[in-house]
This record gives structure tokens, C-alpha cells and sequence, in this order.
């Protein structure tokens, strides 16, 4: 996935295909004369140092005019919406619409459903994406290929299943080089050191304009601007997930303390490393495997008695 850019100033050079005049590679230039785009390590410590200090609406000018191919993931919590309604009023030269990913779990609350519907009312101009399980339309169908609950059998599963594969095939099927996120360093855990842009195992640049706010910035920023939210907010939800693994908190818990309540678990696998996943699929086939054999040694046996 083209999301770098080096210098190979002091380096061996392959000479690029160059404008006749200037003598330099420009964004005319063909494919092979132009180096995929990255970030080395100093480049994006550079830039998380500059735009650590800016407000969110300044970092998302610098999204909008300096990297392609930019898509919005969200769950319609008030951090994504709040960045939804600051890029609807940004003023530049150039505008550009930014679309929206949403995973569609199967598994979402109704008000989660009914918010999106009120989202696309609200920006007309803004293409949501829907991403659902792989050939799956509905929780019945889901519970028929992957049996019942899932999260509770095999939550790692479920994860790939509802929400990392059909993540991958959104960025795929998009050719996304970069998104923007609802995470925030005040809704705690691994969160609690984020950077406002990362760059993940695959290249994919991962932007968090909100980084530096606080949940009740968010909530101001959602009601001053008549922002639409989910109704679950006002029943003491704060993160909103899938119905099964989320649950209302009481008052001076944590932001997301009511996300997968009694367990070790902080993430829902879309931010978690994807080599993690490939490990984890990689035991899952190996089991497989070894369940077959088993299996045929059972048969085998079997006939012989």
C-alpha cells in the first residue's frame, strides 16, 4: 500500500524519470519514476512534535491538503462526529470530501443504526462505505455460520470476523492510504500515549485530529454545533460498541470502562497490530489441522475394530 516517503539524499540513487526542463520528477511524471509515499521515523516525529500543539480543525486542513487517498473509520461515537462536522466547515481553496468507512458488525445497537441514517440526512455531500462480515447480511446469518455469541466463544474470532477482515477489505477495495480516527489520549488505556499520526504494520497512516481532547470537549463541541449523536449518550453510555460488550458507567469511571466489562481487553482489533491477527489465524488453521487428523485416526479406528 503506497503510504511513504523517504529521502535518499547521500544515498545510491536510481535516476527518475524527469521533466525536461526543470529536472525534476513531478506528479506528472509516470508511476515507476516516483518513490511510494512514507514517512521515516524523523519525519514523523517531526510532524507528531509540530501538530501535537494545533487545534483539531488546523490538523485536519493539513490531512486535507497533504495526503491522498484519506478516508474517515468510524462507529459514530461524538469523536468521529465531531470530526465529520469540523471537515464539512473547513475552508480551503480546494475542498474536498473526506468518506466514511463504518463497520457494520451486525451486532450494533438499534440507536447506533438509526444515527447513521440521521448522519447522512445531516451531510448530504459525504459518502458513508458500509463494510459488513464477509458475505454475511444479518446477525441470524452470522450466528448460523459462526454459531451463537460468538465474542463469548472465541472473542478473537469474532474480532477478525466482524470487524479486522472486513476493515482490510475496505482499505483494499477503497485503495485507502490514510484515515482519520475518533481516538483520544483521555479515554485511557492504550490510548493514554497516542500520537496524533501513526503509520501501522501495513503502511496505512492513521491520523487522530482529537488526540488532545477531552470527552467533555467532544460533548460541548457535539451540542454547541447541533451536531447529531447517539441517544445512548444521554443513558450514561460514553464509548458505544456492539450491544453484547458494551454497558452504561457509572459517574468518574473511565471513558470507555463499559467496553468488554471483566475482561483484558481494551481494543476491538482494528487498531491492534495486524500481525497479531496473522499469528492468530495462523493457530486457528493449525488447529483446524490437527481436529481433521484426530478426527480421521477416530474413523480410521473405527473400521479396523
Amino acid at each position: 500500500m503506497p503510504s511513504m516517503l523517504t529521502s535518499t539524499y547521500g544515498l545510491d540513487m536510481v535516476p527518475l524519470e524527469q521533466d525536461s526542463e526543470s529536472g525534476y520528477a513531478s506528479g506528472s511524471s509516470s508511476d515507476s519514476s516516483l518513490p511510494d509515499l512514507y514517512f521515516t521515523k524523523s519525519h514523523l516525529t517531526f510532524l507528531n512534535r509540530q501538530l501535537q500543539n494545533l487545534e483539531p480543525q488546523e490538523i485536519l486542513r493539513w490531512c486535507i491538503t497533504s495526503l491522498p487517498s484519506l478516508y474517515q473509520t468510524t462507529a459514530f461515537g461524538p469523536s468521529g462526529l465531531a470530526t465529520l462536522d469540523m471537515l464539512s466547515k473547513l475552508k480551503i481553496p480546494r475542498p474536498q470530501t473526506v468518506d466514511l468507512i463504518f463497520l457494520d458488525t451486525l451486532h450494533h445497537f438499534k440507536e447506533t443504526l438509526d444515527l447513521v441514517d440521521r448522519v447522512r440526512e445531516k451531510y448530504p455531500l459525504v459518502n458513508v462505505h458500509v463494510y459488513k462480515p464477509d458475505r454475511i447480511e444479518n446477525a441470524k446469518e452470522f450466528a448460523r455460520v459462526h454459531g451463537e455469541s460468538l465474542w463469548e466463544t472465541n472473542d478473537q474470532l469474532y474480532d477478525w470476523v466482524a470487524k479486522v477482515e472486513p476493515a482490510q477489505r475496505a482499505y483494499k477495495d477503497l485503495r485507502v492510504h490514510a484515515v482519520l480516527t475518533g481516538r483520544r489520549r483521555s479515554q485511557g488505556g492504550k490510548r493514554g500515549d497516542l500520537d496524533v499520526i501513526e503509520v501501522d504494520e501495513a503502511g496505512l497512516i492513521k491520523v487522530n485530529p482529537l488526540a488532545n481532547w477531552s470527552f467533555q470537549q467532544v460533548q460541548e463541541y457535539v451540542k454547541s454545533n447541533d451536531v447529531p449523536y447517539n441517544d445512548l449518550l444521554e443513558r450514561g453510555y460514553k464509548s458505544i460498541g456492539d450491544w453484547h460488550s458494551t454497558q452504561p458507567i457509572k459517574e468518574g469511571d473511565d471513558e470507555r470502562a463499559g467496553r468488554w466489562k471483566g475482561q483484558q481487553k481494551t481494543e476491538c482489533g482494528i487498531h491492534n497490530p495486524r500481525s497479531k491477527f496473522a499469528q492468530f489465524l495462523k493457530a486457528q488453521e493449525l488447529k483446524k489441522q490437527e481436529e481433521a487428523l484426530q478426527e480421521s485416526i477416530r474413523s480410521e479406528s473405527e473400521i479396523t475394530t
